[in-house]
């Protein structure tokens, strides 16, 4: 297979060091900074004076070390990072987007997305069109004179289809609007920007980060894209305050150097799972076997090397039994019954009852998200034999098989 991109070699290259020579970039804590004349400070108001720092809710040289990773990794620019996933989300659409634009969205994405697009962008008269990202036709119908932004998730959240991002970027180059792709679940098994996709966003809650101890998020796109956000006059960003607390952003610099080694791991574990739970007879979804619909266009336009993710998810029909379950599961040892994903142990939940929750019952059942969806983020076990071995027995105990 071609290798498409290698975003591990990408962030490897990548030279920071402190500022007395330390391996690790030097953390800036710092909200302000000094200038040695009045003309440079009006000039960074201006933003004419490139390399300034002017206050970290604009820049900090540690976010800008993070953000300069992001973008090694994406191949994008530049970068911006957030205080959350959900700022790099709300960020990116609200600087695209003015009162009587027109989105296409999946249908399939996380709640929260969800939420803040068909609830909260109401108030400023921005339209809304949900659409199945797999019905090409549906997407080119859904176009209108005003559309402005296709968002989509790589690996949508929790049904794991995978998005055709050479295709939808066809269709937006073509009409004029901007594709903006959440990569939360597949960093670097797939670049989107390499794809076709204008903006990438992501949650580095998850993955990136890869030890749920704090919140953040990345927008990873053009320079002018991010100086736009960043803009002290009309800026997203900038007005709004999502800022990343530097100490976080130099913690989650340091995770990325082995991020490549981790989802390597997830991805084993996750397709170790996959195999068995296909010699048991269990309704399952995995991108990473032939048997999943989207499992040639993964391999095509996946980066190699990296695994094919670790998320997988079991249908269990019913809510009540998914419980059961769950509960079992987590007093064996299995992982931990909790929301997110990308953390050193296994994560499951009930998209239906959490994640997705914000998603009204009947588009759920329209999108076709089981009521008994139980999501796992397959952690970096070790002997993933005996995590498997005790998945079994929490089935067999919940009488599921």
């Amino acid at each position: 297979m071609k290798k498409i991109f290698d975003p591990a070699t990408a962030i490897q290259d990548l030279k920071q060091f402190g500022e007395f020579g330390g391996v690790n970039p030097s953390i800036t804590d710092s909200a302000t900074f000094t200038f040695m004349s009045e003309e440079e400070m009006i000039k960074a108001f201006h933003g004419e004076a490139p390399g300034c720092f002017l206050y970290s809710r604009h820049w900090n040289p540690s976010n800008r070390y993070l953000s300069e990773a992001m973008a090694a990794m994406e191949g994008t620019e530049l970068a911006w990072v957030t205080a959350s996933g959900m700022a790099a989300i709300t960020t990116t659409l609200l600087q695209l987007c003015n009162s009587g634009d027109h989105i296409i969205t999946s249908v399939t994405t996380y709640g929260g997305t969800y939420a803040f697009m068909a609830n909260y962008l109401k108030k400023f008269n921005i339209e809304v069109s949900f659409v199945n990202i797999d019905d090409i036709e549906s997407i080119k119908r859904a176009i209108k004179p005003n559309t402005k932004v296709l968002y989509t998730e790589t690996m949508t959240n929790p049904m794991l289809q995978i998005s055709n991002i050479p295709e939808l970027s066809k269709i937006t180059k073509e009409h004029n609007i901007t594709l903006v792709i959440d990569n939360t679940f597949t960093p670097m098994i797939f670049s989107p920007f390499k794809l076709g996709a204008d903006i990438v966003v992501y949650s580095l809650t998850k993955f990136v980060n890869g030890k749920n101890d704090c919140v953040a998020g990345a927008i990873c796109a053009s320079e002018e894209f991010i100086n736009s956000i960043s803009n002290v006059n009309d800026g997203t960003a900038m007005l709004l305050g999502p800022v990343l607390d530097p100490l976080r952003s130099s913690s989650i610099l340091k995770n990325m150097g082995t991020l490549h080694i981790r989802m390597q791991k997830h991805g084993e574990n996750a397709m170790y799972l996959a195999k068995r739970f296909e010699q048991l007879g269990i309704k399952f979804v995995y991108p990473g076997l032939e048997t999943h619909p989207h499992h040639k266009l993964m391999k095509e336009m996946m980066n190699e090397g990296f695994g094919f993710g670790g998320m997988i998810a079991i249908d269990v029909e019913t809510a009540e039994k998914a419980a059961v379950f769950m509960e079992i599961m987590q007093d064996k040892g299995v992982g931990y019954h909790a929301v997110s994903l990308g953390y050193f142990k296994t994560l499951f939940s009930n998209s239906g009852k959490s994640t997705s929750s914000e998603v009204p019952e009947e588009i759920q059942k329209e999108m076709g998200l089981s009521p008994g969806l139980v999501r796992f983020s397959v952690g970096l076990d070790n002997d993933i034999e005996r995590t498997c071995h005790l998945i079994e027995e929490s089935l067999k105990e919940s009488k599921l098989i």
